[in-house]
């Protein structure tokens, strides 16, 4: 069986501690590490028992550990995430595609209807599934989902068809 490999911890388990305040979850479990190779000092501890303690992965500590070797407490504390991508749809684009989205009688079809729609009034080329995944994640969207009314319905013939249809049945009832 392999040494523990010894790193020297240069800064204070107090100063360690404080640095944890703050800190997404990601970087506490790196200042975690860092803080059981400071108690174990000169004897060094084993990257699997390291693991077990502090709760993540062998190949983790592995790697903040020769973070902290090559960079220090910057590179542990430096995660490398950039952010979010920005969205391809503005605010004002998003408020014309849901306007028609909501017209029932001049509605579209499916998501090729819609991505044409946009590439005609909006001129943007968007990929499918971009399409399908915004209109999900904004509108609450399915794929291969009924109307709930037909878009020629005719709202008399409906109210027509209700007062007959509810006395006819009564009077099967009765029968």
């Amino acid at each position: 069986m392999a040494h523990a490999k010894i790193i020297h911890v240069k800064e204070s388990s107090a100063e360690l501690k404080r640095l944890q305040k703050n800190q997404p979850l990601i970087i506490i479990k790196r200042l975690n590490m860092l803080i059981e190779l400071k108690k174990n000092g000169q004897a060094g501890i084993p990257k699997r028992q390291l693991a077990i303690l502090i709760g993540v992965d062998p190949n983790s500590i592995q790697s903040w550990r020769t973070i902290y070797s090559d960079s220090g407490i910057t590179g542990i504390l430096s995660h490398g995430r950039i952010g979010f991508k920005p969205s391809l749809i503005s605010p004002e684009e998003h408020k014309k595609i849901e306007h028609k989205l909501l017209q029932p009688k001049n509605a579209l079809r499916g998501y090729k209807e819609l991505m044409q729609w946009i590439k005609e009034e909006l001129g943007k080329d968007l990929k499918y599934t971009t399409v399908v995944e915004y209109s999900k994640r904004h509108f609450g969207s399915k794929i291969k989902v009924a109307r709930k009314t037909h878009v020629l319905k005719d709202d008399e013939k409906v109210a027509v068809f209700k007062k007959t249809s509810v006395k006819s049945s009564k009077k099967s009832l009765l029968k």
